[in-house]
């Protein structure tokens, strides 16, 4: 896992430049465990189940954080081996078929112990995902796989949190931006109805998830749902009339539908909110949507 800082000393990145990917991710996620598999993880990683003291032994404390983890993921009960050695990167999992898990982390983590649970959740969340088969090629869109499924199953609020940033120096861990973390941290939480921002230690966490937390409520505010507000609605109405009147017309990409015509007529495909799978419907007026991966039922005015 990279720690997320540039070799070079420049800046941690902002905004949602891998927004993309991270929604690929969620939709994978759900095609390879199923709603009721994903309903499994109900429940966020406590935080008394991270915590790390000065005053804890460096190594049975880090394993005792990497069993907690490993039941949070639902893995196979194992012995958890947890070193630490020079490194570039902030940690590293040997992906092996077991029945012994071993991980190591980057030195500095001997005295920044606060952070070694959000290091662990990235490794073992990586033995989740090659025990599921699921990965992504690449290793960049891998790794934002791996950071995405951290925290939409609840213990990925450890990677946000070690976020820290000052006029001086900044720590950030993981491929995913801060805000990216806060995204779908929401996402989860629009799902879970939990607040994960009550765990924060970091006020820049904070203000990453709030940033996030706004973006992810747009995807739940935009047309065709019925939630979406005037401006959206007024759009949508434009377009899918010029749509009806122009079938030789392509889609827009400045948008986030799609319309179709068809032998069945006008047709209209957008991104479920929730698993962004896309869903696709006839253009009738007011309907109520299920979507067939996520079971989401969606109130939309097509």
């Amino acid at each position: 896992m990279s720690d997320g800082r540039s070799v070079d000393g420049s800046p941690v990145v902002h905004g949602f430049p891998h927004l993309d990917t991270v929604r690929a991710a969620i939709t994978a996620l759900y095609r390879r465990i199923s709603p009721d598999g994903v309903r499994r993880y109900a429940t966020s990683l406590a935080p008394a189940d991270a915590a790390f003291s000065d005053a804890d032994d460096l190594h049975l404390g880090a394993q005792r954080v990497a069993r907690a983890l490993v039941q949070h993921l639902h893995l196979p009960e194992a012995r958890v081996i947890v070193g630490f050695r020079p490194m570039e990167h902030a940690a590293s999992v040997e992906l092996a078929a077991g029945p012994e898990y071993f991980i190591e982390l980057n030195d500095r983590f001997r005295t920044h112990r606060r952070d070694i649970g959000a290091a662990l959740a990235h490794e073992i969340t990586h033995v989740l995902l090659h025990r599921l088969g699921l990965e992504f090629p690449g290793t960049r869109d891998n790794e934002i796989l791996t950071d995405t499924v951290t925290a939409y199953l609840g213990a990925g609020w450890l990677l946000l949190d070690a976020f820290r940033e000052d006029a001086t120096s900044s720590q950030k861990l993981g491929y995913l931006t801060p805000e990216e973390f806060g995204y779908v941290l929401a996402e989860r939480a629009l799902v879970f109805g939990e607040d994960p921002s009550v765990w924060f230690t970091s006020p820049q966490a904070y203000t990453a998830y709030r940033k996030g937390r706004d973006r992810a409520g747009y995807d739940h505010h935009r047309p065709p749902l019925v939630s979406a507000g005037w401006a959206g609605r007024r759009r949508y109405a434009r377009d899918r009339r010029h749509a009806g009147e122009h079938p030789e017309a392509g889609p827009d990409p400045s948008v986030p539908y799609a319309f179709e015509n068809g032998s069945a007529g006008l047709r209209v495909s957008f991104a479920c909110p929730t698993c962004h799978q896309r869903i696709r419907v006839p253009v009738r007026g007011r309907v109520r949507v299920r979507c067939g991966l996520c079971r989401t039922v969606l109130e939309c005015d097509t």
